[in-house]
């Protein structure tokens, strides 16, 4: 098992730190003071994005850090592109958007490239992978546990040659953003049929009458730039041609869409772990107390310790998965993806929680990315997926492995 980046990778790894030293990093105060004059000008929140954001495209492109993540235009696997998503990670506002990355749309162009038609992937995927739109996937809603996604209630009825939409969904992310012209929804179009042939899902744009967004939902006070919507679907009307893929094949599009999906945030959040484990160095080797820099103290080199070795298990793990995803399929590597979708966050979480108190008051302000990244973390704890759900799917694994198997080890010593 080489779970090495090639020489591709190893080359693009390069040029991605270069980028990410020389452009990113110094933008994140830009991006900061842009967000927050379009805010204040707004009435406190503001989805337009940055102009900044714009200018890194354009370099990211010049230097072919664009759509990578898409196997089929990047030539990269999913073990190969699993290092450039680490990187991003480390600044997970900038980077991912600025090399055409970022989530939910590098699903959605998943999903148009695989199943989309060839007028759907004209109208909809072109203008996506030229970042030219934004997307959002609605599929959570409120007034269910969408942990079970059986319980989606949204309705898509078919009348003739129109889809009709009722429904309520929450968490919708990207659709905030004045950019969002499609919504991939998915639905009920047939609450008899077999439990996992009900849902489809079908392709909204936004300005379809009957849309309303409701509101953008903050992460612990935070309001991502692109939005995390409530939407309302009232008689939406679109057209059969909207369709993605066929009726009843929701639940296998959004398994294809969670497999690769899923590497892309796992990395991700190593790369935050990493940056806020950096943060948390520096800061305790540049302050003193008790007669000392804080870094001396034996506490604080056990925070260090334990962060390395947490962010080494999470990355050895999360490459493990994009491996076997490039050998055996999404389907073959279950176990192990739902396994990162706990791991990775959590990792995240533990070490920017340690750089937060090794910061000490500034650690929880903006002064400094690592609150907003703990935020960040602490939701995918929840999103796509509760924590629950993915360890009920390692256990449930792990159970059939002894169930039909014969009696050994201390059975048997207890036979003889």
């Amino acid at each position: 098992m080489d779970l090495g980046p090639g020489p591709r990778s190893r080359e693009l790894l390069a040029t991605l730190r270069t980028f990410m030293a020389e452009h990113v990093y110094p933008a994140e105060k830009v991006y900061a003071a842009e967000l927050g004059a379009a805010a204040r000008e707004n009435g406190g929140v503001s989805h337009v994005l940055p102009p900044v954001v714009e200018e890194l495209k354009v370099t990211a492109r010049r230097l072919g850090l664009w759509n990578l993540f898409l196997p089929d235009l990047s030539g990269l696997t999913n073990l190969e592109y699993a290092y450039l998503a680490e990187e991003t990670g480390r600044s997970p506002y900038l980077a991912p958007e600025a090399l055409n990355c970022a989530a939910p749309d590098t699903g959605n162009m998943e999903l148009l490239h695989m199943f989309g038609t060839r007028e759907q992937k004209r109208q909809w995927l072109t203008p996506l992978l030229e970042g030219t739109m934004r997307s959002g996937f609605a599929m959570t809603e409120p007034d269910v546990a969408s942990s079970d996604a059986r319980n989606i209630a949204t309705s898509i009825v078919r009348d003739g040659d129109a889809y009709v939409v009722n429904g309520r969904k929450w968490w919708t992310t990207g659709a905030a953003d004045p950019r969002c012209d499609i919504l991939v929804l998915m639905g009920k179009t047939d609450p008899e049929a077999a439990v996992y042939r009900q849902q489809s899902m079908v392709l909204v744009p936004v300005d379809t009458p009957g849309v309303t967004i409701v509101r953008s939902l903050p992460i612990f006070g935070y309001h991502d730039q692109h939005g995390h919507c409530e939407i309302r679907f009232d008689d939406v009307r679109v057209p059969v041609t909207n369709l993605l893929g066929a009726e009843g094949d929701g639940f296998a599009i959004a398994q294809a869409r969670l497999g690769p999906g899923r590497i892309h945030h796992a990395m991700r959040c190593i790369g935050m772990a990493e940056r806020g484990l950096e943060l948390m160095v520096r800061r305790t080797m540049a302050r003193e107390a008790f007669g000392g820099p804080l870094s001396e103290q034996g506490v604080v080199r056990t925070w260090i310790a334990e962060s390395r070795l947490e962010i080494e298990q999470a990355r050895l793990l999360v490459l493990k998965t994009a491996w076997l995803i490039d050998r055996v399929g999404a389907e073959g590597a279950a176990t192990e993806i739902a396994a990162i979708k706990v791991v990775a966050p959590r990792v995240a979480r533990n070490v920017l929680d340690r750089s937060i108190q090794a910061h000490g008051g500034g650690g929880v302000t903006d002064d400094f990315p690592i609150a907003r990244m703990w935020a960040s973390a602490r939701i995918l704890g929840i999103a796509d997926g509760p924590d629950e759900v993915h360890l009920r799917t390692v256990a449930r694994t792990q159970l059939s492995r002894y169930r039909d198997a014969a009696p050994t080890g201390a059975a048997e010593t207890e036979r003889s």
